[in-house]
C-alpha cells in the first residue's frame, strides 16, 4: 500500500515589529546635500541625513563640526545656500518663514541647552504656551500641560516659574513643552548639556520614553556617548559633512 507523505507544516512568517515596520517606510525627514557658509566660514559641506518616523537619531561630532547648524536647518530654523530639505514630502527650503514657524508650532517642537522657558510664566504655562499660540482654549491647555508635566515627574513644579526651580526640574518642563502638541519630530540640541550625569540621564529616559510612546522621531545633538546610547542611529559630523551612519541598537 503507498503511503501518502505527511504534507510539510508551513514556516510562519515573522510579523515585523512596529520599529521595524517604520523603518521600512519612506523617511520623513530628508537633507539633502546642504551647503552653508558664515561669512568665510563652511558651515555645511554636502551634508545629507535621513529620519524615518519614530526613531531617535544623534548627530555627533566637535564642536564646530556643524551638527547644530545641521539641525537647525532640518529644523527649517536656518535656511541652507544650497540642498533641500524635505518633511513629510514638503519642501522646507521652498516654503516661506510664516509657513516654516507654523510647522514648528504644530508638527515640530524643540529643546534647547538652557531650556529657554519664558521666565515671566510659571512652569505649568510655560509648557501651555504652544497650544495656547495654536489656538486651544485656556483650560484645556492647562489641562494638557498639566497630565505633560505629571508624565515627565514634575508635576509639583507646575505653579512656580522658570527661576524657582532647578536645572534638571527646567529641562523636564522644557521636554514638556516640546511634546505637548504631539509633533511628528522634536529636535533637541544638547538636551543634557548644562545638567550632571544623573538629572542628565533621568530626563532622557524620561524624553526618548515619552517620545516613542507618542510615535514621534528624534533628531538629538550631543558629543555625549551616554546621550547617544539611547538613539537608534549616530551620525557623526566632521567639517561640516556627515562622516558616517551607524545602528545603535
Amino acid at each position: 500500500m503507498t503511503r501518502t507523505p505527511p504534507t510539510p507544516t508551513p514556516t510562519p512568517t515573522p510579523t515585523p515589529t512596529p520599529r521595524e515596520t517604520t523603518m521600512a517606510t519612506e523617511p520623513l525627514l530628508v537633507a539633502e546635500n546642504l551647503h552653508l557658509r558664515f561669512g568665510t566660514t563652511v558651515a555645511l559641506d554636502s551634508a545629507s541625513v535621513a529620519v524615518h518616523a519614530g526613531e531617535v537619531l544623534a548627530l555627533m561630532g566637535p564642536s564646530g563640526s556643524g551638527k547644530s547648524t545641521l539641525l537647525h536647518c532640518l529644523a527649517g530654523i536656518l535656511h541652507p545656500d544650497a540642498g533641500r530639505v524635505t518633511y513629510a514630502g514638503r519642501d522646507l527650503t521652498a516654503m516661506h518663514d510664516s509657513e516654516r514657524s507654523a510647522l514648528r508650532r504644530t508638527e515640530l517642537g524643540l529643546v534647547f541647552q538652557f531650556g529657554q522657558l519664558v521666565p515671566e510664566l510659571t512652569c505649568l504655562e510655560n509648557v501651555a504656551l504652544p497650544l495656547r499660540l495654536n489656538g486651544a482654549p485656556r483650560r484645556a491647555a492647562l489641562r494638557s500641560a498639566a497630565a505633560w508635566l505629571e508624565r515627565l515627574e514634575v508635576s509639583d513644579v507646575a505653579g512656580k516659574r522658570p527661576g524657582q526651580v532647578s536645572g534638571g526640574q527646567g529641562q523636564r518642563v522644557a521636554v514638556a513643552r516640546s511634546l505637548v502638541t504631539r509633533p511628528r519630530v522634536v529636535f533637541a540640541d544638547e538636551p543634557t548639556g548644562a545638567l550632571d550625569s544623573l538629572n542628565g540621564e533621568r530626563v532622557m529616559q524620561l524624553f526618548v520614553a515619552a517620545a516613542r510612546e507618542t510615535g514621534a522621531a528624534v533628531v538629538l545633538v550631543t558629543h555625549e556617548a551616554r546621550v547617544a546610547a539611547y538613539s537608534d542611529h549616530e551620525a557623526v559630523v566632521r567639517d561640516g559633512r556627515v562622516r558616517t551612519m551607524e545602528h545603535v541598537r
